[in-house]
């Protein structure tokens, strides 16, 4: 947890709620402090497979990242709470290079916390991450690690391709597209490799991308009780679209809400 949440943990103690629930297992209005982690990962679990879902947080402003330049600073307890249950119900995280580089990503672990419930869910011990580079490159943090839980989808035409592979072995290169990745064609090399329930944690603009190919399932949005003004980036860059969202879940706590919003098919 970094400084932030901590200080944000010992100044608020307020249950978290769920105000909404689309899930028959737990009903709303509840609090989840008293019914346990059981029923807060029930609150998330995904309705089917194969599941696409993204995880993003802003302020009040709109803001998807903090004054610093990184969504972290602007991360409540809250947040952080559900950001590792998601990825402990994940069969792999996929994360654009920027968010990659600018976020200072490593290879991912599942917290303690969620480990029971992620076996009993089916899953494995193992969270690949799978990060997204048009040109071809791995972030130096992630060089060399070679044992399958860092993978990296790039195209044909990328100057790294052949550094991406010596770096982090040929089976753990994903070639999905000619100039831009493909990002049908990436979901389908991961579902073969039996992934199927998949998260994004951004950024706004390869979450642009997926909203624009209509891969989207859900986006857990979390709406920190920040103002931070200035100029940042929204939750979604990229071209125009226009995409429905139906609100399945709603939680709260100490005034940061977090939805879950089911993309309207």
């Amino acid at each position: 947890m970094d400084e932030r949440c901590a200080s944000w943990a010992e100044r608020h103690t307020d249950p978290m709620r769920l105000l909404v629930s689309g899930s028959p297992a737990v009903t709303a209005p509840a609090d989840l402090d008293a019914l346990g982690d059981t029923a807060l990962y029930a609150a998330y679990a995904p309705p089917r497979e194969p599941w696409l879902r993204a995880n993003m947080v802003t302020t009040l402003d709109g803001s998807a990242t903090g004054a610093d330049g990184r969504s972290g600073g602007i991360n409540t307890e809250a947040d952080h709470i559900v950001f590792e249950l998601l990825r402990a119900q994940s069969h792999a995280v996929v994360v654009g290079a920027g968010t990659l580089r600018d976020e200072g990503y490593s290879s991912l672990s599942i917290d303690e916390r969620w480990r029971g419930l992620r076996q009993g869910d089916g899953l494995p011990a193992t969270l690949p991450l799978v990060a997204v580079s048009n040109r071809g490159h791995v972030p130096p943090q992630l060089a060399g690690i070679d044992d399958g839980t860092v993978l990296l989808a790039t195209t044909a035409s990328a100057p790294g391709l052949d550094d991406a592979r010596s770096s982090l072995g040929e089976q753990h290169v994903i070639v999905c597209g000619d100039e831009r990745v493909d990002p049908a064609q990436l979901v389908a090399a991961l579902g073969r490799r039996g992934w199927t329930r998949l998260l994004t944690e951004g950024g706004p603009s390869w979450l642009g991308t997926l909203v624009a190919h209509g891969l989207l399932d859900e986006l857990c949005l979390t709406v920190a009780p920040t103002l931070v003004g200035g100029d940042h980036p929204r939750t979604l860059a990229g071209p125009d679209v226009v995409v429905d969202l139906d609100l399945h879940a709603l939680l709260e706590q100490d005034g940061t809400l977090l939805g879950r919003w089911l993309t309207r098919r």
